[in-house]
């Protein structure tokens, strides 16, 4: 610790000096007659001197600190290595039995004395459990294994510390995460290996392939992995059930000693919601563990297809495109209809309602789809234009919020399609749509375009080689029916020179279908909502819903209170109540069981209920069975790349003597500090009291 002055040095007599003078000054005899006249001192010499150099070194030191000097000071700290035990407590470590893994737990608890002992400082990780000092109560129930995001974690929270090496305490297990051995440490892991490595006698249904979305009605595939140990000559039976309820059962051969088998079954969508299906593979005597056996399967049927009619007057090449561009969409139920056929194929079911209509030149000159497009418009029902040398400009302009269309009658122009990079509303990409400038021209009425107030262009026209303002595909989603035109007809030729050019049919189709599906989409204006964050969750932790409250206006509301049911597959129904705020809108639940649920919340505005409802899922993911063969090798690999060892769990002493005769000197951490001295707040605690006492002498000796 020494000084540092931001000023010339020689200033310090300068303060000795001031401090001189005003104690001479202060403390000078003063003449005063007694008697006979002769003249003395206020004070006895001793105490004048004594008094005059508390003064001196108060009124110096002061002076001195108006020069703000430093105080430069080096702390130097030992810090003693590191050594983190990293226990893997998931549930495959102790599936190997618990006298061998308590035995094992009682050599590392050993272990961490002896390193301690030796001057190592020691400390445990695990997988998200707290430990106490005692290895041998740790829990082992971890349902997932990520040694690599375990062995991250202590990069990360050790970072710039003095650690130096980590013993993990593994079966070499992992199924979350990536492999340990991909990671770049700058410690040296050495590993302890758990577990059986021998494989067991087992069946395992290893996993389960299917939708996680399926239509009422429609049949979907379920696919069922099977692996097998030690059942060579034998067969085994899956099962798929429902509600308790078999829907089907298949017989696999075990031929040899590790098989391999996939196997399909076929179920039918017969209910709407999330259906819960169970595959099981029936237990064979002998199994090591039957909990590998059965899988859940969860899959949301819904009755959610938007239903599309294509009205056209004319069979027409582009009404064959249109219909192709729609059917790639299982989402779309499509209906076909042209007005010159039959009556039959010409009229739509008059009860059936629709989400989407597209017009293909319609309104026609002739007027004959003017009764149908009259009933659809007045629904508010979105819908596609698409005009050709049929289409009736005049009912068309009074009918859309689009464009204004002038035309000349019998006339049209041959134009190309140019993407205007002004339109964000859809991710589409500018590079690919370059293609459309090699694509045949389309036939466009001729005349004057004029876009509505609140429309966007998709597609500019391009005229040979001029680029106009003139819209070819544009829309309005801000008017009350979401409206879009494409001006022209031959959107086939489209796509098949794209065809003949890439051998695909991706671009003109995802233009069109990106359009119908922003026109089409419905807006939701329910003043409740009520939602979890995520459709499935994993048994054990926690379900969050999130609450919005609106409003006449759509003005968020916060401070209602709502009520919340829950309903499992068996009826049995959970209430809750909780009032969402501006700070807090969401809501936990905890320790919900495994399966599909039901939720309707409902809260009061104005004197007005208002509901939302919906479902989720709470998985039970049997990660720790699928697996029990330790993987030793694994850890061995590890230990070699970051220049450790691998031991077996018996070789602990070895590992300390590894650990303690390597050199591991301490740590030095040297830290440089500048600070002003007058921050030192028990300076003016001494000033204060040097003062104190010197006005206290003086009042005791008769001073003033």
């Amino acid at each position: 610790m020494n000084f540092i002055f931001q000023s010339s040095p020689w200033w310090i007599l300068v303060c000795l000096l001031v401090g001189a003078v005003y104690a001479f000054a202060l403390y000078q005899p003063i003449p005063r007659f007694v008697g006979s006249g002769t003249a003395t001192g206020g004070f006895d010499k001793r105490t004048t001197y004594g008094l005059a150099a508390l003064r001196f070194v108060v009124v110096s030191f002061l002076t001195f600190l108006l020069l703000n000097p430093l105080i430069r000071s080096l702390r130097t700290l030992t810090e003693k290595p590191k050594v983190v035990l990293a226990i893997d407590n998931s549930e495959s470590v102790a599936a190997a039995g618990r006298p061998a893994l308590t035995k094992a737990l009682a050599e590392l608890q050993t272990l961490q004395k002896q390193l301690t002992d030796k001057g190592l400082d020691v400390s445990i990780h695990t997988f998200g459990d707290s430990i106490s000092g005692d290895l041998t109560q740790i829990p082992f129930t971890q349902r997932t294994s990520d040694l690599s995001g375990l062995l991250s974690s202590i990069r990360s929270d050790y970072e710039g510390r003095n650690l130096t090496d980590v013993v993990l305490v593994s079966d070499g297990i992992f199924n979350q995460g990536l492999s340990p051995t991909f990671g770049q440490y700058p410690f040296a892991v050495q590993t302890i290996g758990l577990g059986d490595t021998i494989p067991k006698k087992d069946i395992q249904l290893k996993g389960i392939i299917a939708n996680r979305i399926a239509y009422l009605g429609n049949q979907f595939p379920i696919k069922a992995e099977v692996v097998s140990s030690g059942f060579q000559g034998r067969a085994a039976t899956v099962v798929l059930r429902q509600n308790g309820k078999e829907l089907g059962r298949q017989s696999i051969s075990l031929g040899k000693n590790e098989t391999f088998n996939q196997l399909t079954f076929q179920a039918t969508a017969t209910q709407k919601g999330v259906q819960h299906y169970v595959v099981d593979v029936l237990p064979q005597p002998g199994e090591f563990s039957t909990r590998n056996n059965r899988q859940d399967v969860y899959l949301d049927v819904i009755d959610g297809k938007e239903k599309v009619l294509l009205l056209a007057l004319t069979p027409h090449p582009d009404v064959k495109a249109l219909r192709n561009i729609l059917e790639k969409n299982q989402n779309y139920e499509l209906d076909v209809r042209i007005l010159t056929g039959t009556p039959a194929e010409a009229t739509p079911p008059a009860d059936k309602t629709y989400d989407l209509i597209i017009l293909h030149q319609i309104p026609d000159n002739g007027g004959a789809g003017t009764a149908l497009i009259q009933k659809y418009l007045a629904k508010n029902t979105p819908v596609l234009f698409v005009l050709g040398n049929q289409s009736s400009m005049g009912p068309f302009n009074t009918s859309n919020p689009v464009m204004q269309v002038n035309a000349q009658p019998n006339q049209s122009d041959k134009v190309t399609g140019v993407f205007n990079p002004e339109f964000k509303q859809l991710n589409l990409d500018p590079a690919r749509l370059d293609i459309l400038s090699k694509l045949p021209p389309m036939l466009v009425p001729y005349g004057e375009f004029r876009l509505q107030a609140g429309s966007e262009v998709v597609l500019w026209q391009q005229v040979g080689s001029v680029r106009t303002t003139k819209p070819l595909l544009a829309l309005n989603v801000t008017s009350p029916r979401k409206t879009a035109v494409l001006a022209g007809e031959g959107l086939w030729a489209w796509r098949l020179e794209e065809y003949a050019l890439t051998d695909k049919q991706e671009v003109v189709d995802e233009l069109i279908q990106k359009v119908i599906q922003l026109i089409s989409v419905k807006e939701d204006r329910r003043k409740l909502r009520v939602y979890p964050i995520r459709n499935e969750f994993v048994a054990g932790e926690k379900v969050i819903f999130e609450t919005e409250l609106y409003n006449d206006i759509y003005e968020r509301l916060y401070d209602k209170p709502v009520r919340l049911e829950i309903s499992d597959e068996k009826g049995i129904t959970r209430t809750y109540n909780y009032t969402p705020t501006d700070a807090n809108s969401r809501f936990e639940i905890s320790r919900l069981p495994e399966g599909a649920y039901r939720f309707r919340a409902s809260v009061t505005v104005n004197n007005k209920a208002e509901q939302a409802s919906g479902q989720f899922v709470v998985r039970d993911l049997q990660l720790e069975a699928l697996n029990t063969t330790a993987d030793h090798g694994l850890l061995r690999q590890l230990s070699q790349q970051t220049g450790g060892k691998f031991y077996n769990a018996s070789q602990t002493e070895e590992l300390v003597r590894t650990l303690t005769n390597r050199p591991h000197p301490a740590r030095l951490t040297s830290t440089e500090e500048m600070n002003e001295l007058i921050n030192w707040r028990w300076l003016f605690f001494v000033v204060l009291t040097l003062v104190t006492i010197e006005w206290g002498l003086r009042k005791f000796y008769g001073g003033y």
